[in-house]
């Protein structure tokens, strides 16, 4: 199954370097790895262009001019060049654990999105994995949180994984979808700027247009690195944009993916 993996980055190069290190070592490789830049600095660009020579598939850099926080828009220009019928979606602060490609892929279904979990890392513990080449956390490591979610097992995956109809717990740090199901509802909603609810508000067009969630337990397991909270002063807006949305039970949003897709051109080639 070819997928492409695309990566939300902002100015953390350190962070980045890992999350594709642990992209490039997976059981079952991506097809491609997009990191959508929103806006960083010309170190990163150049960081990405060194780890793209020795990289066994292509390493796109997608990146836009720093504007504020427009994760929605840098997602949409990484998916409008994806190559691949499914993509999964992780951000720069996220380990992926060997299997976390193939185990999405296993549980990927026509008519379904997935939402995975993550294991949370504290400060002490992101220190030390940003300084080394090491292997991820394992169960008993110090600084683990939520720690059952270390686990990987096909047993416990296969009695608590299941299909859910609300926005709780949405989080695109680890998230997977057809790209066919994003082009139907438009991606991103181009308009949220700041922190907060952009993935939440495309999960209630997917789940307005019939498309399901599933919830993956146990499985692609991936590390979320400690880092200080984000700026929320554009939360109130955007929440008032995803009630809007739910209320409204809509599917489309006028200001979304189309305005980076042209069928004139190959994908991978925008």
């Amino acid at each position: 199954m070819d997928l492409s993996l695309i990566i939300t980055t902002y100015n953390w190069k350190e962070a980045l370097r890992r999350c594709i290190f642990s992209a490039i070592h997976q059981t079952l490789q991506p097809k491609e790895i997009i990191v959508a830049d929103d806006g960083s600095e010309p170190e990163t660009g150049e960081m990405i262009r060194k780890l793209k020579a020795g990289a066994p598939m292509p390493i796109i850099h997608s990146w836009h001019k720093d504007k504020g926080f427009r994760a929605a828009l840098a997602r949409n220009k990484a998916i409008a060049q994806a190559t691949s019928d499914y993509i999964i979606l992780v951000d720069q602060d996220m380990l992926l654990a060997h299997h976390f490609c193939e185990d999405h892929a296993n549980a990927a279904r026509p008519g379904f999105f997935i939402q995975g979990s993550r294991v949370l890392v504290d400060e002490a513990l992101t220190k030390k994995l940003l300084a080394e080449k090491g292997p991820h956390p394992r169960f008993f490591d110090s600084g683990i949180q939520n720690r059952k979610n270390c686990l990987r097992s096909p047993i416990l995956s296969r009695i608590f994984s299941g299909r859910s109809r609300n926005l709780k717990g949405i989080r695109t740090c680890n998230f997977s979808f057809w790209r066919n199901d994003a082009i139907t509802v438009n991606g991103f909603n181009n308009s949220f700027v700041g922190w907060g609810r952009e993935d939440s508000e495309f999960a209630a067009r997917l789940l307005n247009s019939g498309i399901k969630r599933y919830n993956l337990r146990f499985r692609a397991t991936a590390f979320h690195l400690h880092h200080p909270q984000l700026k929320k002063d554009e939360l109130a807006c955007n929440n008032a944009t995803l009630g809007y949305t739910v209320a409204n039970k809509l599917t489309w949003c006028d200001n979304g993916l189309d305005k980076y897709l042209d069928d004139t051109l190959p994908r991978g080639e925008k």
